[in-house]
């Protein structure tokens, strides 16, 4: 079973143009992520919001507080488990809740910002904490309508 996200409401996942959104995926005893969209930096955004969605809703989460994040690897999968690693870290060092990510990608190398607030557990119903992002079903690809794909599976 596959739980889709498309951030446009007015527009069915399968139109044109494409439109970001997050997608999981059924993983045994874990839970994959699916970030997708028309840019590389944008399927990361999505692939932290579906991150952020394993835990809570999104939508219940403001913006109220802006943390930078930088991390890099030598390929672009790498670069996605380090920046889901770094968002766990973060979120899990100082009790915040992601909702929206810019992401600049250069070179291997990633900077972006993270809005989130301070975890609510009443506000937030925070369903499981994720220990981390794994190299199971790890991929970053572009697929043929050019729409770009970054998934993982995420330690639940």
């Amino acid at each position: 079973m596959v739980f889709s996200y498309n951030h446009s409401k007015n527009q069915p996942l399968n139109s044109k143009p494409i439109t970001p959104h997050w997608e999981h995926f059924e993983h045994e005893a874990d839970i994959g992520i699916r970030g997708i969209a028309p840019t590389l930096e944008q399927a990361f955004e999505q692939a932290a919001v579906a991150m952020t969605a394993v835990m809570t809703n999104p939508d219940r989460v403001l913006a109220s507080k802006a943390i930078a994040i930088h991390c890099e690897a030598p390929d672009t999968e790498l670069l996605l488990v380090s920046w889901i690693n770094e968002l766990i870290y973060e979120m899990a060092v100082r009790g915040l809740v992601f909702h929206r990510f810019q992401v600049i990608i250069d070179d291997g190398k990633l900077s972006a910002t993270a809005f989130g607030e301070n975890v609510d557990r009443q506000k937030h119903q925070i369903a499981v904490e994720i220990k981390g992002a794994t190299f199971t079903e790890l991929h970053v690809y572009q697929r043929s309508d050019n729409a770009w794909v970054a998934q993982c599976v995420v330690d639940v």
